[in-house]
C-alpha cells in the first residue's frame, strides 16, 4: 500500500468498482461479501428476472456462470496484488482494467433453487500473465450447486 492509501480504503474501492461500477454486475445485483489477497466471496440474492426455470424457481445457468465468472475475476485481481505491492491507487486499481476471461468451465452439480447465493473464489495459480481461479457457489442451505475454474489474462 502506498503511504496515503490503507488496506481498508483500497478494499472499500474495489468493493465500489465491483459492486456499483461494473453495469453487469449492478444489474445481476452481485455484492462483495468479504475481500482479500486469497480469496473473495460474493453474494446474489434471487430475483424473478434471474429466473432460468420459473416452474421451479431455478437461478438461470447464464447467472451462475456470470456469478462465477466474475468473482473468479474479482480474486484474480486481488491475487496480483502482492506483485504490485507498494504501487499508487490508480496504478492498482489500473491493473483491473487489463483483466479479461481467456477460458472458463462451469460444473452445474445441482439446481440453483434458493433465495441467497454464495460465491467463494480463490487463484490456483499466479502467474506474470494469467492467474486461474477456482469458484464455488452455494445456496442459502449451504448445497453446492456449481463449481467453476477461469483463467484470467492479467498483463
Amino acid at each position: 500500500m502506498d503511504s496515503c492509501t490503507s488496506d481498508e480504503d483500497f478494499f472499500s474501492v474495489v468493493n465500489e468498482m465491483f459492486s456499483e461500477k461494473i453495469p453487469f454486475n449492478k444489474e445481476l445485483g452481485i455484492k462483495v461479501e468479504s475481500i482479500n489477497p486469497d480469496c473473495v466471496k460474493t453474494s446474489l440474492e434471487m430475483r424473478d428476472e434471474l429466473m432460468g426455470n420459473y416452474k421451479r424457481r431455478m437461478l438461470h445457468g447464464g447467472v451462475i456462470s456470470s456469478l462465477i465468472d466474475a468473482t473468479g475475476g474479482l480474486a484474480a485481481f486481488m491475487s496480483i496484488q502482492e506483485k504490485i505491492r507498494g504501487k499508487a491507487l490508480e496504478a492498482k486499481l489500473e491493473r483491473s482494467e487489463k483483466i479479461s476471461t481467456i477460458d472458463l468451465r462451469v460444473d452445474f452439480l445441482r439446481p440453483g433453487l434458493g433465495k441467497r447465493f454464495v460465491a467463494t473464489a480463490y487463484a490456483l495459480r499466479t502467474g506474470n500473465k494469467v492467474v486461474v481461479t477456482r469458484i464455488e457457489l452455494h445456496n442459502d442451505q449451504s448445497d453446492l450447486v456449481a463449481v467453476g475454474t477461469v483463467s484470467y489474462l492479467v498483463a
